[in-house]
């Protein structure tokens, strides 16, 4: 009996890569991993043919352009990846059958809400990144009838630039650092993202849910709530880093790009829908830490 195939987009990524790392743990699925120099999701008819020679079942969208300041002057690009790649993306997979999981973001709630948002909560995107990205999910779920998006937060982990290994290096430099401790949100380990995608996969492979409640908005971060002033002293307390840190507000870090004050997720649709447990962002981060130098 074939394999099936999971395709990974964006899959040089910080979270594409975990797919890699994970992949000897899910033997009965074949992947094929993908960047734009393998497929450009940007451009529709590459896209479909590619989907027809290699006939995915699973589609696990990891590319984004997710440079949120630089997106400020970038609009074409951001609205040519976020967007038309989501929608080319859902289109080939509702031509094709195949299921599509949509990796999105906090930032598309960014209101002066200050409980744990819900998937049908009100959005609404500040800047370009947020904009783009929140098109980007309505189109997967507007064209593709097997579409989740799942909406994730403060990314981190072995792979890629994040703000983890920054702070290491910061933190091994300088002898005081400057941390915003007016945002607040939850950490979420990459590996632990990729993980739980592959479990969602293989329920559906095994048809513990219901395919026509996959359709939607899912969100998906580690427990708990912390800062990125608290986040930035359990590195350094974990790795027993003496910089001091001091706490600022955004006002005192102005970027190009609004950040959300507060984008903590509620999580308990996804739990609900597919019984995994979701570990705490602190316990991921000790377990992240082992791995870097």
């Amino acid at each position: 009996m074939e394999k099936p195939t999971v395709l990974i987009t964006g899959a040089a990524g910080q979270v594409g890569n975990e797919f890699r790392f994970l992949a000897f743990t899910h033997p009965q699925f074949k992947f094929i991993y993908t960047d734009v120099e393998q497929l450009d999701i940007t451009k529709l008819r590459e896209t479909l043919r590619f989907f027809k020679r290699n006939t995915p079942q699973y589609v696990v969208n990891c590319a984004a352009y997710t440079a949120v300041d630089k997106a400020e002057t970038d609009v074409a690009l951001a609205t040519k990846i976020n967007v038309n790649g989501a929608r080319n993306l859902a289109k080939a997979c509702q031509e094709t059958g195949a299921t599509l999981i949509h990796i999105s973001t906090d930032y598309v709630y960014h209101n002066n809400q200050n409980t744990p948002f819900k998937e049908g909560d009100r959005t609404s995107p500040k800047g370009v990144y947020a904009k783009t990205k929140l098109r980007g999910d309505s189109a997967a779920i507007k064209f593709c009838e097997r579409a989740l998006v799942l909406r994730t937060s403060w990314v981190y982990g072995s792979y890629g630039n994040n703000f983890v290994k920054t702070m290491l290096r910061l933190g091994k430099e300088r002898e005081q650092l400057n941390v915003v401790f007016d945002q607040i949100g939850t950490p979420t380990y990459a590996r632990d993202l990729a993980r739980a995608i592959l479990k969602v996969i293989e329920k559906i492979e095994n048809q513990e849910v219901d395919s026509k409640i996959l359709r939607g908005v899912f969100h998906y971060s580690n427990e708990g709530v912390t800062s990125w002033y608290d986040f930035t002293k359990a590195i350094f307390d974990i790795r027993e880093i003496g910089c001091q840190v001091n706490p600022i507000e955004s006002s005192q870090y102005p970027t190009p790009a609004q950040r959300p004050p507060f984008s903590v997720l509620n999580k308990a649709k996804f739990r609900d829908t597919f019984g995994i447990a979701i570990p705490h962002w602190r316990d991921s981060l000790i377990a992240c830490l082992k791995e870097l130098p």
